[in-house]
């Protein structure tokens, strides 16, 4: 199983960014699909979750209403679409992949790499 990550970067505050995880090697219609970040010193922690579907989202409550996870189940891909950015959104994002969106969000089952977004003040 890969999932690979991309779209980080280095934005100024109130900006926006596109992140994108590619699946491959799992039937990613029957997955749920998250992603977490982990900030310097600080654990890793649940940004956002999708089901299957798409139908079914979950949020951390940092960042409703200013992100938006969705997936292409015909491109194998799941995105984060980050909108007014703040500089303690500055993680390391990883996605990830699950059975269902509550397991999902304390154990997933398979891990991407991260991509960096760093957001200046």
């Amino acid at each position: 199983v890969q999932l690979q990550a991309s779209g980080g970067g280095l934005v100024q505050a109130g900006g926006s960014l596109r992140l994108s995880c590619a699946a491959s090697g799992l039937t990613f219609t029957s997955r749920a699909m998250g992603w977490f970040r982990q900030a310097p010193g600080k654990e890793r922690e649940f940004v956002a979750a999708i089901d299957w579907s798409g139908a079914d989202t979950s949020y951390a409550d940092s960042v409703k209403g200013r992100f938006t996870i969705s997936r292409d189940n015909a491109k194998n891909t799941m995105y984060l679409q980050m909108n007014s950015l703040k500089p303690e959104d500055t993680a390391v994002y990883y996605c990830a992949a699950g059975i269902s969106i509550v397991i999902l969000r304390t154990t997933p089952r398979f891990w991407g790499q991260g991509t960096q977004v760093t957001v200046s003040s």
